[in-house]
């Protein structure tokens, strides 16, 4: 009985793990293999992980294509990436909350 209960709490946190990654921006199926590996640690983890819709961005000089800032290179022409000036940064967060 005991094993059937850890098993079915292990499966739970591991679907729980993969949805919560997903939801923020993660793969969900890294998130999964996560979540199997390290059932109760990867759901832990994914509750703490940074949202990937939070982070600041930037558009793409050559083509325009709104990148991450963290990003080195555009993903859609190839266009090495320099940190811009903080007056082109757009923080998606922050445009919520401000009135």
């Amino acid at each position: 009985m005991d094993y059937a209960l850890y098993v079915l709490l292990a499966f739970a946190a591991t679907f729980a793990t993969a949805f919560i990654g997903r939801a923020k921006g993660g793969s969900f199926l890294l998130w999964l293999i996560i979540g199997t590996i390290l059932p109760f640690l990867g759901l832990v983890v994914a509750l703490l992980y940074r949202s990937e819709h939070d982070e600041p961005e930037r558009s793409c000089p050559r083509c325009g294509k709104a990148q991450k800032l963290y990003a080195q290179v555009c993903t859609r022409c190839g266009t090495e990436l320099y940190l811009p000036d903080p007056s082109e940064v757009h923080h998606p967060g922050a445009s919520a909350t401000r009135s």
